[in-house]
């Protein structure tokens, strides 16, 4: 059982602190079952102070009794801290990282243990609604596997794929996804402010929009593109925005900034990126 677990984060930031908060809404466990390690002291207080959960400076402190360690550095430094969490880490524990675009080899080969799940979370789960998608190692149990989903359920919507190749095609879809839906926000309301609306107003226009129109999209179970006709008159406003925003090449860019993040994923993994 979770709750009778304990949990170590290795990474003391957005998304550690956004698991945490979820972890503890949902009563999965205790407060005081849940370290957090990180270099900066005040940090740390932080989150003791708003969460309740303890801090630590040293990593291997954080890990040594934990029953599930999750790994939320940024990747670029997981090279650093794999050597030093070594043959620390319980052989009963399930390591569950979140560092995009490194692979289960590589984190099995660095720490020399077997039971590792990987996910790829994004920003909403600091709300409730983030999506994930995992995986876990063959060497993993049964239970373990139910410990990351009810952890990674808690944050959100979450998917289990079996082929990890899915990880790093997330990374660039939903991990990255809200950078990419944050610019166009940010581009609606700059056109607004260009009409005449002042910020505060565009912004609210903005936001109520995006989010009715995901909503009522979820609620119809129709394909965007059936939407989008159902909103687009002959000769009318939409079908002249639509025509400009396809002449400009919307489609086309958004396509390759997808692409561009899914290499780059792939990249900070130590893989190959695809040609």
């Amino acid at each position: 059982m979770l709750s009778e677990s304990y949990l170590a984060f290795v990474g003391s930031g957005v998304m550690a602190e956004a698991m945490v908060k979820g972890i503890l809404k949902q009563q999965l466990t205790a407060a005081d079952h849940i370290i957090a390690s990180g270099p900066r002291v005040e940090r740390g207080q932080d989150l003791v102070s708003r969460y309740g959960i303890r801090s630590t400076t040293v990593n291997t402190e954080a890990v040594r009794n934990a029953d599930l360690v999750v790994l939320s550095v940024k990747p670029q430094v997981v090279a650093r801290v794999l050597p030093e969490l070594r043959g620390t880490i319980k052989p009963s524990a399930l390591v569950l990282s979140i560092a995009a675009g490194v692979p289960v080899a590589t984190l099995r080969d660095g720490l020399s243990h077997s039971a590792i799940a990987r996910a790829m979370p994004n920003t909403p789960a600091q709300v409730g609604a983030g999506m994930t998608v995992w995986t876990i190692s063959r060497e993993s149990t049964e239970e373990q596997k139910t410990q990351a989903g009810s952890i990674l359920s808690a944050l959100g919507q979450e998917i289990f794929v079996e082929d990890e190749i899915y990880l790093d095609m997330a990374t660039a879809l939903s991990g990255t996804g809200p950078a990419y839906v944050f610019l166009f926000m940010e581009a609606l309301i700059d056109a607004g402010v260009h009409l005449g609306f002042s910020r505060r107003i565009a912004q609210q226009l903005v936001e109520q929009t995006l989010l009715g129109s995901v909503l009522f999209a979820r609620e119809s179970k129709r394909h965007p593109a059936e939407l989008r006709n159902m909103v687009t008159s002959p000769g009318g406003t939409s079908a002249e925005a639509l025509y400009q925003l396809e002449k400009g090449g919307l489609r086309t860019v958004l396509s390759r900034g997808v692409w561009a993040a899914y290499q780059r994923s792939r990249a900070l993994g130590g893989g190959t990126p695809q040609q």
